[in-house]
């Protein structure tokens, strides 16, 4: 089984693909908060057939990654990023 992580720009969404199938995403807004460049994380999705793998865990991550790396934070307005920064405190520092 082979996993691609994603950002997709053109649809502003983080995705993920299980053997070349898009099994998942997370998607967002960009905006500002004060001076500081944000994220609005507002929605996980994973596909039926890819639940019970860590999917959601996965693409989350690598968005809050890819978001840190370029000088992002983060509005964490979807449950399931909210709940894994929780889980995650090294994300934490993200938060906006």
């Amino acid at each position: 089984m082979t996993t691609r992580l994603e950002h997709n720009a053109d649809a502003t969404r983080y995705e993920i693909y299980i053997d070349g199938t898009l099994a998942g995403y997370a998607d967002y807004n960009e905006r500002t908060v004060g001076d500081t460049p944000a994220r609005d994380l507002q929605h996980t999705l994973t596909f039926p057939e890819f639940r019970g793998r860590g999917v959601a865990a996965q693409v989350v991550e690598f968005a809050l990654r890819d978001s840190r790396d370029n000088g992002f934070a983060i509005i964490p307005t979807c449950w399931y990023v909210e709940k894994f920064i929780a889980e995650h405190r090294e994300y934490a520092d993200l938060v906006a």
